[in-house]
């Protein structure tokens, strides 16, 4: 890629998709860490400990929106990479479970973004799963979220790596996998 003067090359978008408590802000943090660049945090633990209280399905939109935004702010910081700690696709099957469908905005965000990340990231549940306030559901409706993860994942032939273990363990998965 040819950069100007003046202009810098954009970061390696890398999605980090998985259910609650898989783990996916401990590996974000880790791998911007030790890549010296940026992570963008989930908006939904903000929006949750700001509003306090659970999103409703009308609040899917803005909170993929605003994930959208923060990564587009983070971008020009980011040096190389840039660990997104998940995506609209992540918001888009939420709604499928909780709210028995999808936005046709959500969906078409969904869709239209997904492809700008180069590295897509599952995080295994196969960590302790721990609750986490009024965001954390269930154990049990983590395995229904991840099925839906893979069968969305599939439907729209994304490659992924899915990395398991202990947390420096899909620390080293990662960083093969990265370009």
């Amino acid at each position: 890629m040819n950069v100007g003067l003046g202009e810098q090359a954009l970061p390696v978008k890398v999605a980090i998709l998985g259910t609650a408590s898989s783990g996916k802000t401990t590996l974000a943090a880790a791998l911007a860490r030790d890549y010296g660049t940026v992570w963008v945090p989930e908006y939904l633990r903000e929006f949750v400990d700001t509003e306090q209280r659970i999103p409703v399905a009308q609040d899917q939109i803005h909170i993929a929106r605003t994930q959208l935004a923060r990564e587009a702010i983070a971008a020009p910081l980011a040096h190389r990479y840039l660990f997104c700690d998940t995506t609209p696709l992540m918001t888009a099957v939420y709604s499928r479970h909780y709210f028995q469908g999808i936005d046709a905005e959500l969906a078409l965000l969904a869709d239209r973004h997904q492809r700008d990340y180069a590295v897509t990231l599952v995080t295994a549940s196969d960590i302790p799963w721990e609750a986490d306030g009024l965001q954390r559901e269930s154990e049990q409706v983590s395995v229904t979220i991840n099925a839906m993860l893979m069968e969305e994942l599939k439907r729209r032939a994304i490659h992924y790596l899915l990395v398991t273990g202990t947390p420096e363990a899909r620390l080293v998965q990662a960083r093969r996998y990265l370009p």
